[in-house]
């Protein structure tokens, strides 16, 4: 209950504010309760907390689909997040332009259907890198098109392929993800995969390649969370409480083990002339800098690891560790 001012302390109120030293603009605005509009055709049924851990989510996902895509097409390919809206469905139809590629994915055991929407212009550009054109813009050619065709769909379903497969990687640390593509489609006024008022997550990519930037557009359905949102928790994803498991070093241990390591050895060095070089022969001696008598240098992943001597073991060359030099050549 509001205290009730006595008289002697409503007179020197009214003085306070008759002589200037109550700013009566700064207590109306003080008074004046701030309204935040809400749109209740939108529900933001993601809280702040949510979207945090979200966000992390899909950064890596924009690290793994770069690697991912980078490899494939190999040229430099960079993503990252632009942006990280929630709409409605029928909002992120309205926003496709008439000319892309979308990708349907389904992820088992998750509810509903992921879309991944490729601008035209990011299309062109893999189409020409994967089928050996040159290393240029694509508007430094002067190429346009409106439509395309089924062989290079067919091309570009691998592509597409990979942002299904990053995604699947992205969300391995919260859920099991089967992630599989259905269907590829160019025209979004025909896609029926939810209703038009659907809650949805859609994040913007901006990608660049060969210099150039554009956006590439991923469409998750809230269904799609709503049986991981304590996973998606900021406190859960780093307070979860989990000690160290005892077995974790012996099974981080176990698969060191079976990794694959490239081993060589270096029979010696040589400096010869072009005019040499040229007149070689088959049947022709090249001397070496190493005497026979000195040890061999065996890198493991080009880094020195040990000195051997070299042999022969059944019908095959062979060589005998004498002693470790863990990277020092001296």
């Amino acid at each position: 209950m509001s205290k009730v001012l006595s008289q002697q302390e409503i007179d020197l109120l009214m003085e306070s504010v008759k002589s200037g030293e109550i700013d009566t603009e700064l207590v109306e605005e003080a008074e004046h309760v701030k309204i935040k509009t809400y749109d209740f055709r939108r529900p933001a049924r993601l809280s702040k907390e949510y979207m945090t851990t979200l966000t992390m989510l899909l950064e890596e996902y924009a690290k793994i689909a770069s690697n991912l895509i980078t490899t494939q097409v190999r040229s430099n390919v960079t993503l990252r997040v632009a942006s990280i809206e929630q709409i409605s469905f029928d909002e992120f139809l309205h926003s496709v332009p008439y000319f892309t590629l979308m990708g349907l994915f389904r992820s088992e055991p998750q509810e509903g259907m992921q879309i991944v929407e490729i601008n035209s212009q990011v299309c062109l550009q893999l189409l020409q890198l994967l089928c050996g054109g040159p290393d240029t813009r694509l508007s430094d050619t002067g190429n346009s098109k409106d439509s395309f065709t089924d062989i290079e769909i067919a091309i570009l379903e691998e592509v597409v392929g990979n942002f299904g497969h990053a995604l699947q990687l992205a969300f391995r640390d919260i859920v099991e993800l089967n992630v599989k593509m259905e269907a590829m489609e160019t025209n979004a006024q025909l896609l029926q995969t939810m209703s038009p008022n659907e809650p949805v997550i859609m994040t913007t990519f901006i990608i660049e390649l060969l210099e150039d930037q554009t956006f590439i557009n991923l469409c998750i359905p809230y269904v799609f969370f709503e049986s991981m949102l304590e996973k998606l928790s900021f406190r859960n994803w780093f307070h979860s409480g989990r000690t160290t498991d005892p077995s974790d070093k012996d099974n981080l241990t176990k698969n060191l083990q079976s990794v694959p390591v490239g081993v060589e050895v270096l029979l010696g060095k040589t400096i010869v002339s072009m005019d040499s070089f040229l007149q070689l022969e088959l049947g022709d001696i090249i001397t070496l800098d190493k005497p026979t008598h000195e040890p061999l240098v065996m890198s493991i992943e080009n880094l020195p690891s040990y000195l051997v001597k070299p042999g022969v073991l059944g019908n095959k060359m062979a060589v005998e560790v004498l002693h470790y030099i863990g990277g020092d050549m001296e």
